[in-house]
């Protein structure tokens, strides 16, 4: 039984009228009519009486009435339902990333997500921290992270890429070499960026037996290079840091090379939903796609 017609006879018994029934349920008085005929064309027997006065039950409509009341209820809440289900289809994935891999890498990863997953909204969060991500995954407030390698027990990983160290120093500095050796970092003024990247850099320097006169900037990486093309330091940064201006510096790959394991983070034994995994597979192919590429 169509259920959209079963209401429109209902309107019309209880109005007691076809034609008052009409404008409301959008049928004419003569389509309403058909339906009734109709309707009672398939059960095998009459369900409304019509005379002078208007339109009400048979008997056997009578006895129908509360199995229609039924069936147009549940066709109802099935509707609701329905378009609840609907509603909640629409997934949503989070992501956090260090702002360098959000402003490099995730507009292309993205906009390749976007033609193999229409559907599915993104919730891109940029961080400065280097161990935010992590807390972020740990207490459930982002899907997927895309940040440097720092153990985390709650976090599977997925190495991506390894990102090149470099020194930023000033132009005046006398330099025959297109790379720079660590040990010219010893004694000297060190920028350091803020955003816990000294994590990296200690570990750089732990393992060379580096000492340098630190100075912790909380400015934002562009203005950092600004500051060491006024000769107030040296820095280190990685690829996807340097951005902006270069002007002043001289920006020189670190000797012997260092690099940071750049990768993604999912919560540890978490079922990955369909979409995470068309998401990891825009992220392995955009990565290789620059691997081979100049750095």
């Amino acid at each position: 039984m169509d259920a959209r017609k079963l209401n429109a006879i209902m309107t019309a018994i209880d109005l007691g009228s076809f034609s008052k029934a009409a404008e409301s349920v959008g049928y004419t008085q003569s389509g309403l009519t058909h339906l009734v005929n109709s309707l009672e064309k398939e059960l095998g027997f009459p369900i409304v009486h019509r005379d002078h006065m208007g339109i009400t039950l048979t008997e056997e409509g009578k006895q129908l009435l509360p199995y229609i009341h039924a069936f147009l209820d549940a066709n109802q809440q099935l509707q609701a339902k329905t378009e609840e289900i609907r509603k909640g289809a629409k997934q949503t994935i989070r992501i956090a990333a260090y702002a360098s891999i959000a402003m490099k890498w995730m507009p292309e990863i993205l906009y390749r997500f976007a033609r193999i997953c229409p559907n599915v909204e993104v919730s891109l969060r940029m961080v400065d921290d280097a161990l935010q991500p992590f807390e972020l995954l740990k207490e459930g407030k982002t899907d997927v992270i895309f940040a440097s390698y720092h153990h985390a027990s709650h976090c599977e990983w997925t190495p991506l890429y390894k990102e090149k160290m470099y020194a930023v120093i000033p132009e005046s500095e006398d330099m025959k070499s297109d790379v720079y050796p660590i040990e010219k970092m010893q004694d000297q003024i060190f920028l350091m960026p803020y955003g816990r990247f000294d994590l990296d850099v200690h570990s750089i320097f732990n393992r060379y037996g580096i000492s340098v006169k630190e100075k912790e900037m909380h400015v934002d990486d562009e203005t950092l290079i600004r500051m060491v093309a006024k000769g107030m330091g040296v820095t280190i940064m990685s690829e996807m840091m340097i951005r902006g201006s270069h002007e002043g510096v001289k920006i020189l790959p670190l000797y012997p090379q260092e690099c940071r394991q750049i990768g993604a983070g999912v919560r540890l034994k978490e079922d990955e939903r369909e979409p995470l995994i068309q998401l990891k597979k825009c992220v392995m192919d955009y990565v290789s796609s620059i691997t081979h590429q100049s750095l």
